[in-house]
């Protein structure tokens, strides 16, 4: 009698072992599938996360608080400590947000990706909002700046001394280019511009080695 009740309760316990060892295993698969599925950066666990975002709230207040970066346009996040800044500024805002965010408590790294745009553009940006502000977009002074400025954008004639004048939307080139390839290219550049009627390129000269 006593075997029998043993031999039962031995099965009994078995099959209560197996129940549990085949709910938890069930659990861990859910748990792994979870994580395998979100591929998405993150923060390695919940405590890195508010990590995180207490030391985005500290570069943000510290990057309000310079006045080298006035005017910039800069983000901020941050991933297990590593902070990632995106956005746009003069080359001299995006070093002091570098310098600025790299002295933050917490911060193991920065990726400076803010990017800074060149004269050529800077220039090119204000003259058409003067245009648009004015609606003189085919003012001969207007067409000018606006040649002058896609001259030294462009990657063929940037660099190139190219005087420009304009009257009544006739454009003049002039001065001493490498040869006449150079020459046809500042030529199609000018036309471009709106406003433009033609463009006499008899002043700009090949042969300026």
């Amino acid at each position: 009698m006593n075997n029998k009740t043993n031999a039962k309760n031995l099965f009994r316990t078995t099959l209560i072992a197996a129940g549990l060892s085949a709910c938890l295993g069930g659990a861990m698969a859910l748990s792994v599938t979870a994580y395998a599925d979100d591929a998405t950066p993150h923060s390695d666990s919940v405590g890195a996360a508010i990590t995180d975002t207490a030391v985005t709230a500290k570069v943000k207040a510290k990057l309000l608080d310079d006045s080298r970066l006035k005017g910039s346009k800069i983000s901020v996040t941050t991933t297990n400590g590593a902070v990632t800044l995106t956005g746009s500024g003069s080359s001299d805002a995006a070093s002091a947000a570098k310098e600025l965010a790299s002295s933050v408590d917490g911060v193991k790294s920065v990726d400076n990706q803010v990017s800074t745009p060149s004269v050529a553009d800077t220039v090119a940006s204000k003259t058409d909002r003067v245009a648009k502000k004015t609606g003189k977009f085919a003012s001969d002074s207007w067409i000018t700046t606006k040649v002058k400025s896609d001259l030294l954008a462009d990657s063929v004639t940037k660099g190139l001394d190219i005087s420009v004048k304009t009257s009544n939307g006739v454009v003049a080139l002039s001065g001493t280019v490498a040869n006449q390839d150079a020459v046809d290219h500042a030529e199609e550049v000018a036309k471009k511009v709106k406003g433009v009627k033609s463009v006499d390129s008899s002043g700009l000269k090949a042969g300026g080695g």
